[in-house]
């Protein structure tokens, strides 16, 4: 008798591990505590839900409802041991996924599971919490534009004016980038008003003082510095132009020049013990009384005034300044050609020209400008009862040079700026060093836009679900920064490398594996199930090395791959 057999296979890749980080972090049982799902629903709770939904968007990079379904099917085996119940690939359909976002979009629960997440992760990973970092983004989506809508049309932070855009404003938790809240707001909102609402939700959360809210020149109006200050905590950001005019700066940096004032170098922390110190930047602090109305109340604190300069900074404007200065020369000195078609200008209209082009390239009062009247003659012939003619002309021709002085004094204030902070204790080093490690929130929003979580385009239309899409990314988020701090401390603490998880050179080794790259090393791993007439056998991908250093330093166990075969 001829035998049957059946083989099917499921491509295991980095799903049992994402489900294992998942239910570490407890977050189906928070979201279930939190969202009770109708008495209607049936199959998985909604919070397993979103953990499914998590794994496929963390595996796959993608956000949209309808691939989840049949990603689910071709799972079943390794969704419902990581889940720990059976999983139906209805569960995830997309009717189902969008009653879910349904359920993230309500702003009061969701704070509420934020700050239960938020504690919940504190304390199982042991995480201080000294410094807070704020900041928003913008994601772009096709959307409809309407009065009271999400979606509008503002100032674009992906430079696309044309799309419509929703802002996400997120605060994290230094130095993971953990996202602490995220607040989703119409495309058009200022920045301004989001930080006093994310900062007393922190503060609700941690119930205690003392930390360090570091934000970008829109965090530091007088009203949010001043909020912060009374309520225990401490601020450290960078005042706009607006705040310190061109004057008042160069003001405060004449002392420098006259070497009065000296200055504090900065240098770059060493990653090596042999590593040469690189100095960063360099600067000078003095304190300052401030005072500002709040609720009804004077207050008044001291704040220290922090003169930095930026080395990097200072060269790339000094580069910059240097091309704008060539293209002003060019451009003047274009003015003086002659050929066919170009028209000769007056005196009054070169002028007026040479101006427009410095006001341009906005070099105005670094180049001298000089204009030298040529005589010119000309003879006309004859022409009808015209006798000849000999006609003297004067031909203005306009020079530059470099104002050696001017520019000088123009160079020696670029990378100039000021940084404001009411933790009087707070060296100068270390204000910049904290405030340069500002890229930990511009890294979390290229998450968000990049591959790992896929936000951007959106394909969603209705407000309330795009709402719950980015909470729900942020919650992936989460997911990313755990991984890569887990694997990062054990190898600080190890005082040890990661190697093999560098495609095509397998002995380069770090001490800073990124999730993603840690991720990308359970590619093809996958569970053949063979069933001998009706008898089934299963059979694993075995785990290499790297594969089970890098669960190791995850703090899981081999065995969520193991199980899976019974």
């Amino acid at each position: 008798m001829e035998r049957q057999i059946i083989t099917s296979t499921e491509r295991v890749d980095d799903i049992p591990l994402l489900l294992a980080q998942l239910r570490k972090m407890q977050l189906a049982t928070l979201i279930d505590d939190q969202f009770p799902a109708h008495g209607n629903w049936r199959g998985l709770s909604i919070g397993h839900v979103v953990v499914v939904w998590l794994a496929y968007i963390l595996s796959e990079g993608d956000h949209r409802l309808n691939h989840v379904e049949s990603w689910a099917a071709g799972l079943l085996t390794t969704l419902s041991t990581g889940v720990g119940m059976a999983v139906r690939p209805l569960d995830v359909s997309d009717d189902r996924l969008a009653v879910v976002l349904d359920y993230l979009s309500q702003d009061g629960d969701w704070e509420q599971l934020e700050m239960s997440l938020n504690r919940c992760l504190l304390r199982v990973y042991d995480l201080s919490v000294y410094r807070v970092r704020i900041d928003s983004t913008t994601a772009k989506g096709q959307g409809q534009v309407t009065e009271a809508g999400l979606f509008q049309f503002g100032h674009s932070k992906d430079h696309r004016p044309d799309l419509p855009q929703v802002k996400v404003n997120q605060s994290v938790l230094d130095p993971l980038g953990l996202p602490l809240t995220t607040t989703v707001v119409s495309g058009n909102r200022a920045d301004d008003p989001l930080y006093v609402p994310a900062i007393r939700q922190v503060q609700d959360t941690l119930g205690h003082r003392g930390v360090l809210y570091v934000g970008d020149c829109k965090m530091a109006a007088l009203d949010i510095r001043g909020y912060v200050a009374a309520s225990g905590d401490c601020y450290l950001c960078p005042l706009s132009a607006v705040q310190v005019p061109p004057v008042e700066l160069e003001h405060l940096l004449q002392p420098v020049w006259e070497q009065q004032q000296s200055l504090i170098p900065v240098y770059r922390p060493r990653q090596e013990e042999d590593e040469v110190p690189e100095k960063i930047a360099e600067g000078f602090s003095y304190l300052e009384t401030r005072g500002t109305e709040l609720a009804g109340q004077t207050l008044e604190w001291e704040e220290q005034r922090l003169v930095v300069r930026s080395l990097k900074q200072a060269e790339r404007q000094e580069k910059a300044l240097n091309e704008r200065l060539e293209q002003a020369q060019h451009a003047i000195a274009d003015l003086n050609r002659r050929g066919r078609g170009r028209k000769h200008l007056a005196e009054p209209d070169l002028r007026a020209a040479v101006e427009a082009r410095l006001e341009q390239h906005r070099v105005r009062g670094l180049l001298q400008v000089e204009y030298h009247r040529h005589p010119k003659t000309i003879s006309k012939r004859p022409y009808g009862r015209r006798p000849a003619q000999t006609l003297t002309q004067h031909e203005v021709i306009v020079q530059t040079t470099l104002d050696p002085v001017a520019y000088q004094d123009a160079v020696q204030q670029l990378g100039w700026r000021v940084y404001v902070c009411n933790d009087l204790e707070l060296s100068l080093s270390e204000a910049v060093l904290a405030y340069r490690d500002e890229y930990l929130v511009e890294r979390g929003f290229a998450r968000y836009k990049g591959k790992p979580l896929g936000l951007t385009p959106l394909y969603l239309s209705f407000d309330n679900r795009v709402k719950g899409l980015i909470r729900l990314l942020s919650l992936g988020l989460r997911v990313l920064c755990l991984l890569e701090f887990t694997a990062r401390r054990a190898l600080r603490d190890q005082g040890e490398k990661l190697a093999g998880i560098y495609p095509g050179n397998p002995t380069r080794a770090t001490t800073r594996p990124t999730t993603e790259m840690m991720l990308k090393t359970f590619r093809g791993i996958s569970l053949t199930e063979v069933h001998v007439d009706g008898a089934p056998y299963l059979c694993l991908t075995p785990l290499s090395s790297v594969q089970e250093r890098i669960l190791e330093l995850l703090g899981l166990p081999v065995t969520i791959y193991l199980t899976l075969t019974g």
